[in-house]
């Protein structure tokens, strides 16, 4: 079963997908909501695989919510509005369905994703290949996890680094250290984590510490405990 949620501001075209999507035994719809700041809640409380989403809602719009989210589930757009295509498929939506909804292109959107979660079933949730979409302010990313070589804490927040950008996105350093795959990422400190496939050097520094130095240029201090850690870590 796939734990989906239906989000779009007209009750109307919620309850019509509903009667739609009833006729396929593997979609389990696990909640409804007709606005984005009650999706992410209700996707933040049901963690669904699936999301029938809206692009055109008052206040916040299907792209603000996904922005919202840092990780996302297995996005379909269902919307009246075709000029949002080519962006949607730019934040890996699995589908674009254009309203009314035609049932084959509903089918098909089904069949796409059931083999999709099919394919994916006991991989891990992050693995070093997935992608992660971030909304800072006006700008929109989405970011291969292989491509980040350095986050920090700032605050409720934590700045992601790269190639030649960085991005703010809400989430804590904790969440982000359960959610990385840890064979490719270290935590350095309260404050930073690394991906270690980033690092250019590392020196024996004070008290039998280390200090990493990345290809960034940036030299990171361990404390006596991580640079244990570190060491069992990569071997040396």
């Amino acid at each position: 079963m796939i734990k989906t949620i239906l989000i779009d501001d007209e009750p109307l075209a919620i309850a019509e997908l509903q009667s739609m999507l009833s006729t396929y035994s593997e979609i389990d719809i696990v909640s409804v909501s007709n606005d984005a700041q009650d999706g992410i809640q209700k996707i933040q409380q049901f963690n669904p695989q699936l999301l029938f989403l809206d692009i055109n809602m008052p206040g916040k719009n299907g792209f603000d919510l996904l922005g919202e989210l840092g990780t996302a589930p297995e996005v379909i757009f269902v919307t009246a509005y075709d000029q949002f295509a080519i962006k949607a498929f730019e934040v890996n939506a699995l589908d674009y369905i254009l309203k009314p909804v035609n049932p084959e292109r509903l089918k098909e959107a089904v069949t796409k994703v059931i083999r999709k979660l099919n394919q994916a079933e006991g991989e891990k949730a992050l693995d070093i290949n997935k992608r992660i979409f971030i909304k800072d302010g006006e700008q929109c990313f989405f970011v291969p996890i292989h491509q980040i070589f350095y986050i920090e804490s700032v605050g409720n927040y934590v700045r992601l680094y790269f190639r030649d950008k960085k991005a703010m996105l809400h989430r804590s350093l904790n969440y982000l250290e359960e959610k990385l795959p840890g064979e490719h990422f270290f935590r350095t400190s309260r404050q930073e984590i690394i991906n270690v496939n980033f690092i250019k050097n590392i020196v024996p520094y004070f008290s039998n510490t280390l200090q990493v130095e990345m290809e960034s240029g940036t030299k990171i201090d361990l404390s006596q405990r991580q640079s244990v850690k570190f060491k069992e870590k990569m071997g040396i």
